[in-house]
């Protein structure tokens, strides 16, 4: 996903500014260390779920002041550094949309992203 054309976009949709006071985005990275024990990961095979996700994404966009909620997750083999999963978030105030970005992001990763580290050991 490229941000800065996806909000682009977003802001030459009709309704946009009567709609959004803010958009929040959500820019996932493959981290150099391993969450579970701080081993150095040489790379992670991803396996995103697209129907979960885009599922998601239409459940939190129909919350009372969001707008658009948009996801997009790399698959296949990825390295540290590499980009993993883009979220984008647009509403109307900031309690909305940081609350939609928080809960959308942590349900994708629990139920649309399986993950699976290769550590240096």
């Amino acid at each position: 996903m490229d941000i800065t054309a996806t909000i682009a976009k977003l802001k030459a949709e009709p309704g946009f500014s009567e709609h959004v006071g803010m958009v929040l985005v959500h820019n996932g990275v493959v981290r150099g260390t391993s969450r579970a024990d701080g081993a150095r990961v040489s790379a992670v095979e991803v396996h995103p779920d697209r129907d979960r996700i885009a599922a998601l994404c239409r459940e939190y966009q129909a919350r009372p002041g969001i707008w658009r909620v948009l996801a997009e997750a790399a698959s296949g083999r990825l390295l540290p550094g590499d980009d993993l999963l883009f979220i984008v978030v647009a509403g109307d105030f900031r309690e909305n949309v940081k609350a939609t970005l928080a809960e959308v992001l942590d349900r994708i990763k629990a139920e649309a992203v399986v993950k699976t580290e290769t550590c240096e050991r």
